[in-house]
């Protein structure tokens, strides 16, 4: 039994005995929780976060099924004096795996039972309290932890006794406490680590060089400490890493060159710090940065013109350091409002709207140097000509046909046809999650590596398998991003009755595909609707994994087949971008049925695949577009393009354009949030659009650009991408409330099912 209620909620445990999970977050509950809660034996999930709950905490202990307890955002108080007598009755729940108790009014120490938790617990959210004291070493007892959040207290003493146990973890926030010592180098050891935040406390020392192991680190925040020495160069080992902040950290010496491989930065903030030396030119690979602050720094030399070819680059701030020189005139620089440069005395040129000095003429020197380069660029030229043809010559000679299969290298670990018999229980159908047109999908546990797999396996009975698995392997070894499965490795063998075997293994996606989430069957948990926030977060996934097979892969690369159910989720509803096995390279964009040159097929599915496919049988990145803008109104309506009611000549394109903007509730999913039905219906309350409303109307201008039936007429990804990021930015920074303990909640539920 589930309930969500908005009331009183004094007499529920007693009329609903058998009651199993019970939310009533985000209301304006008041008053005690109810004791007599914790006589509900059967309950597994209480959410009763963001209310005004007072009082102590009650005890939970006969809850012996107890799994989640969210009691999070409203006003609970423990003093030092009750001794934090709630947590006594959590250590019977020996299920339980999250507890948040975060901002609340609890006060004094964190007891030393918190060890004698659940040995299940994988979250553990104690942030935004007044808690004062040392941590407890027994904290080291929660070694399933993945997710511990103890920011924003007054915290203190060192982080070494308990920390290096923590091998699971994957999120660890301290930020906001008064930490101090040395940053422990075993932070090396939590190789799951993908956020690390040690921001505002007073840890000193050196940035340990065993950070650069946390491969899977996205998120890296040292900010306001006491730190010395250089920027390790190991940071730039970091390829996962999206933000890194090393504010006020009073750090010292050069920038590394080698950041310039971190290609997934989105933010750099160095400000306030000693840095010397001059910006390096590498930053100029870090195509997807947003947002660069070196500022209140003693950097010297010119400023950087590769900065200005950064697209996606709106935010720079190089104020208050000794730069000199021309200030570049094309892309961020263009517009002077988003670009900070004052207390730089030596700057010059023509750049509008900087206000500086215009730079003096060339010595008769660099007229020298100027002649010199007139006379060498003929011969580079013819030079660059000449190795152009030896390209295109090498380009045109017949490659090795796909019964040579592509090697992925040697950094991707070997596996037997034994090990993944191993790993998916002989490939038992308990384990079996999916089934494509050449494939079939396992779920696993493989020793050679610390996580959850995925195993495709090909049918090589079936024409043209043999060539999807050849393509699969040659698109994904050279790709790596934040929002493309990330691939383990491939097996090419013989199985247990001397047959050919050909299977690619994957990191498992926990939360299955976006389809299963739009198109849910009717007996799944209502709670496992998608709210309009997250389904803005993935669509940016998306967009972003297409920018970069499309315009940052090196040769553009075209997926053919994105669909929902080729959109994978993984535990933090983060969207990844999955199944290759119809891809083109760009120069190869012909669609062909694999192993035969003469025969044109259109691949893909129904309904997605842009128009003209049918007509020229030509793979482009206009079709990739045209699929994105399809997902996007399927999301956006919760209809299949492939519904029964578009028929004849009506689609699911031409249902929204007619509709569209002034009826955009019937077209609305149902399954959206109460708050978009209101602020569409609070449109004519007034002359300014709520934001959602705004955010909708976006979506559904982007959706239509990118389906317009000239893929002349089509955006392009980059533009795509671009325009999401901006309405995800507004709307997670607007009105649109995107709650934690649902995201939470939603987890539970998926690992339930």
């Amino acid at each position: 039994m589930q309930i969500s209620y908005k009331g009183n909620c004094r007499l529920i445990s007693a009329t609903l005995p058998e009651i199993i999970v019970f939310t009533l977050g985000q209301n304006m509950l008041q008053g005690h929780i109810p004791p007599s809660l914790g006589n509900a034996s059967g309950l597994q999930v209480i959410d009763l976060s963001s209310n005004n709950f007072i009082g102590e905490i009650p005890s939970f202990g006969k809850l012996l099924n107890l799994e989640y307890l969210n009691l999070g955002h409203s006003m609970l108080e423990s003093s030092e004096s009750q001794r934090w007598e709630s947590l006594y009755g959590l250590t019977n729940c020996s299920n339980l795996f999250m507890l948040s108790l975060d901002n609340n009014q609890l006060q004094g120490a964190i007891p030393d039972l918190v060890g004698k938790l659940s040995t299940h617990l994988t979250s553990l959210h104690l942030s935004g309290n007044n808690l004062s004291g040392i941590v407890p070493s027994s904290l080291a007892n929660l070694t399933s932890i993945i997710d511990l959040d103890l920011s924003n207290n007054s915290l203190t003493g060192t982080i070494e006794g308990w920390l290096g146990s923590l091998k699971n973890l994957q999120s660890l926030d301290l930020h906001g406490n008064n930490f101090v010592g040395f940053i422990p180098p075993s932070f090396g050891n939590l190789s799951e680590l993908t956020i690390l935040s040690l921001a505002q406390n007073e840890f000193k020392g050196h940035i340990p060089s065993t950070l650069g192991k946390l491969s899977q680190l996205s998120r890296l925040d040292l900010s306001y400490n006491n730190l010395q020495g250089d920027i390790r160069p190991e940071i730039s080992e970091l390829k996962q890493l999206i933000a890194l902040y090393l504010s006020s950290s009073r750090l010292s010496g050069k920038i590394p060159d080698d950041l310039g491989k971190c290609q997934g930065l989105v933010t750099i903030q160095m400000n306030h710090n000693n840095l010397t030396g001059v910006i390096p030119t590498s930053l100029g690979n870090l195509l997807s940065l947003e947002m660069l602050n070196l500022s209140y720094n003693d950097l010297s030399g010119v400023i950087p013109t590769v900065l200005s070819d950064l697209q996606l680059l709106s935010k720079l701030d190089l104020s208050y350091n000794r730069l000199q020189g021309a200030i570049p005139r094309n892309g961020v620089f263009e517009h002077p409002a988003n670009v900070s440069l004052d207390g730089n005395q030596g700057l010059c040129g023509r750049a509008t709207g900087f206000h500086v000095p215009s730079c003096p003429d060339a010595s008769p020197r660099t007229g020298r140097h100027y002649r010199l380069i007139t006379v060498l660029i003929p011969i580079i030229g013819f030079l660059s000509l000449a190795l152009l043809t030896c390209f295109i010559i090498h380009e045109k000679i017949p490659q090795a046909t796909f019964s040579l299969l592509p090697s992925l290298g040697e950094k991707f670990p070997r596996v037997s046809y034994w090990d993944l018999a191993r790993a998916t229980g002989n490939f038992s159908e308990i384990n079996l999650i999916g089934e494509g047109s050449y494939s079939s999908v396992y779920k696993g546990k493989l020793k050679q590596v610390k996580t959850e797999i995925a195993v495709k396996i090909l049918d090589l009975d079936i024409p043209g398998a043999e060539g999807s698995f050849a393509l699969e392997c040659k698109a994904l070894r050279g790709i790596r991003h934040r929002n493309i499965v990330p691939l383990i490795t491939e097996c090419s063998a013989i199985d247990s009755k001397g047959n050919a075997f050909r299977a690619l293994i994957y990191v498992f996606m926990p939360n299955g595909n976006l389809d299963t989430w739009l198109h849910h069957q009717e007996n799944q948990a209502a709670g496992r609707h998608l709210g309009l926030a997250e389904r803005i977060s993935i669509a940016t996934n998306i967009a972003d994994a297409l920018d970069y097979l499309h315009h940052d892969s090196g040769r553009p690369i075209i997926h053919c087949d994105l669909k929902p159910s080729n959109i994978l989720l993984d535990i933090h509803m983060n969207a990844c971008l999955g199944d290759f096995g119809i891809a083109r390279f760009y120069i190869d964009s012909k669609l062909r049925t694999v192993g035969d040159s003469n025969s044109v097929t259109v691949n893909g599915t129904l309904g997605y695949m842009a128009p003209e496919y049918a007509e020229s049988g030509h793979a482009s990145t206009c079709g990739d577009v045209y699929s994105f803008g399809i997902v996007l109104l399927e999301m956006l309506t919760g209809k299949r393009p492939t519904d029964d009611m578009f028929r004849n000549e009506l689609t699911i394109v031409r249902f929204v354009e007619t509709n569209f903007p002034d009826h955009t509730l019937n077209f609305l999913d149902s399954c959206l949030p109460d708050e978009c039905n209101d602020a569409v219906n609070q449109v004519a309350a007034g002359p300014e659009n709520p934001t959602i409303f705004q955010s909708l109307l976006s979506l559904l201008r982007i959706a239509l650009l990118c389906t317009r039936q000239s893929p002349t007429e089509r955006l392009n990804m980059r533009e795509v991408a671009t325009q999401m990021r901006k309405i995800n930015m507004v709307n997670t920074g607007g009105r649109v409330r995107s709650s934690t303990s649902f995201k939470r909640f939603v987890s539970w539920a998926s690992q339930r099912s």
